[in-house]
């Protein structure tokens, strides 16, 4: 799973041909490290359909604040440069796999 960041939003989220996954993610999130595993799966499962990318908000707050995150972690899947659903807090595989088929 690749890291994206303000620079980067734009070109790899934005402007992808397939649906982004993007994890609004901080180091000092316990519920962000329990996440990380099951995007990883989804990762290899999923990878033809979708890209997942984790977005460090601490690091990154212009593109946070754009998006209004206010809580981590929130996923958000976009599509063709749009926001298409979010979820906030850790979700269990199959919520996460869900908000994924939202946007195929």
């Amino acid at each position: 799973m690749e890291s994206v960041t303000d620079k980067t939003f734009v070109s790899q989220v934005l402007q992808s041909d397939k649906p982004v996954l993007v994890d609004f993610w901080a180091e000092w999130c316990a519920p962000c490290r329990k996440v990380t595993p099951l995007l990883e799966e989804i990762a290899k499962e999923m990878g033809d359909q979708v890209t997942i990318v984790k977005l460090n908000i601490d690091e990154n707050p212009e593109t946070a604040m754009a998006y209004r995150v206010m809580s981590v972690p929130t996923l958000t899947i976009f599509k063709g440069g749009q926001p298409v659903k979010s979820v906030a807090g850790a979700k269990p595989k199959g919520a996460l796999i869900n908000l994924i088929e939202s946007a195929l």
